[in-house]
């Protein structure tokens, strides 16, 4: 029990830190008048229908860009268009209000809409890529990126992002279906053990018992690094690789090989689950590799643009496995939805934002695994009426959106009603919470 608590603790502490790279990445598009003028230039097109190909014109185009025989859509609709920005802004929504990455419910919501898993996970990649690559240059002027570091782990990472790529294409060709079950397993894994964690917290929280520190994934020595980490670094398998120079006199070196293994577990969850690897960078740098928080946040900003970049663009968009109306649909809702969510957090209690990431996670996790029993059946992997697995599908997205659709409501009624006590709120003010 232990262990899977600092196991979650550690898959925290990367979704909160993968939470404030989006809420970063937010301000810095929203407040740069030039990044927005770029952001309007994306998306005209897509507003007049300009992106997807006439239905005669693609059928013409070979598969590999698009064509038939990939699953990309050859078509536009105003409907899906405005679609994608209500699932970004209920993902910019959790982002923002819960201060963890709110990307967990994009794969599941566009899945329960009847995108395929392979087309959903290759369409959240670019919209992380587009995000990633529109707001980059924040910590680059800071000087927080090391580019030997990065260098090196974009090695493991860009070879994880390949293999599992071609995992998620081999299994669609295999059968659409498989690769839908695969896709499903992986969210319903991970998502049951986030809600599971993280309802316990939050009745401990409600028990007013004192709760674990986030921090306690491994015991931290005066040197501000774990000992795993210190034990890593100690391991000499050159060639080494030098960083932190200026958190620390002399800077701190660690082998190429631990660099490179990381990047591949980094880089392969990216690819078969569709995020941009920041929730498992951030704790693996920081907790395994002993790498300092500021260094972390930067370097882990460059990583994503060319591991999500990587992953969208050469595993997916040219085989036709991105949807571009979804993805920039999804960027402009979560851009609002991040502003928003943030801003009540300074008027609900802490208690209430553990209960509410509970909440989320446990909908995701209800929604994924109610549609798996009808893909397992489909295959005959297990006994079950189509009707009776259609049914729980039905249920369990009727759940999903009607869970998210609430969330979302509450969270507008909470920003609504106290909008004036935030127009007012300044960094010398403290507002008073709502328990709610």
């Amino acid at each position: 029990m232990s262990f899977f608590r600092q196991l979650h603790h550690f898959m925290m502490a990367g979704a909160r830190a993968h939470a404030k790279w989006e809420m970063d990445i937010s301000n810095t598009i929203l407040r740069d008048r030039r990044r927005l003028a770029i952001l309007g230039l994306l998306l005209i097109p897509i507003l007049l229908g300009g992106i997807a190909f006439a239905d005669e014109i693609v059928g013409k185009l070979p598969g590999m860009i698009g064509g038939k025989t990939a699953y990309a859509p050859a078509f536009y609709t105003p409907t899906i268009f405005f679609a994608s920005i209500g699932v970004g802004i209920v993902a910019g929504l959790i982002t923002g209000c819960i201060g963890a990455g709110g990307g967990f419910i994009i794969a599941p919501a566009l899945m329960s809409a009847g995108v395929k898993g392979i087309l959903a996970v290759g369409t959240d990649l670019f919209h992380i890529f587009a995000k990633a690559i529109m707001g980059s240059v924040l910590h680059r002027k800071l000087g927080n990126v090391s580019v030997p570091l990065a260098a090196v782990f974009l090695l493991g990472s860009i070879g994880g992002a390949t293999l599992g790529g071609w995992v998620n294409r081999t299994l669609y060709e295999l059968n659409p279906v498989l690769s839908d079950a695969f896709i499903t397993t992986i969210y319903v894994l991970m998502l049951g053990f986030l809600c599971s964690y993280a309802l316990m917290d939050f009745f401990r929280q409600t028990r007013k018992v004192k709760p674990t520190k986030a921090g306690s994934t491994a015991p931290v020595n005066t040197s501000g690094m774990t000992n795993l980490a210190q034990k890593v670094q100690g391991i000499n398998l050159p060639p080494m690789i030098q960083f932190d120079e200026g958190v620390t006199p002399g800077g701190r070196k660690i082998s190429w090989l631990f660099l490179v293994l990381s990047g591949f577990i980094v880089g392969l969850a990216a690819a078969i689950m569709g995020v941009g690897g920041g929730f498992l960078t951030f704790p693996i740098f920081v907790y395994v590799l002993g790498v300092s928080s500021a260094t972390t946040v930067g370097t882990d900003i460059f990583q994503i643009i060319f591991t999500a970049g990587y992953a969208g663009l050469s595993q997916y968009a040219v085989y036709g496995f991105i949807f571009y109306t979804l993805a920039m649909g999804m960027l402009l809702g979560s851009l609002v939805g991040i502003q928003v969510g943030s801003l009540i957090t300074k008027v609900v209690s802490g208690a209430t934002i553990c209960g509410l990431y509970a909440i989320a996670t446990s909908a995701g996790f209800v929604n994924r695994a109610f549609a798996l029993p009808s893909k397992l059946a489909s295959m005959e992997m297990i006994s079950m009426s189509k009707e009776t697995g259609k049914l729980l599908e039905t249920v369990g997205t009727y759940i999903f959106f009607v869970v998210l659709g609430a969330f979302a409501l509450w969270v507008f009624y909470i920003f609504f009603t106290n909008i004036k006590t935030l127009k007012g709120e300044g960094p010398a003010h403290t507002t008073k919470e709502v328990n709610v």
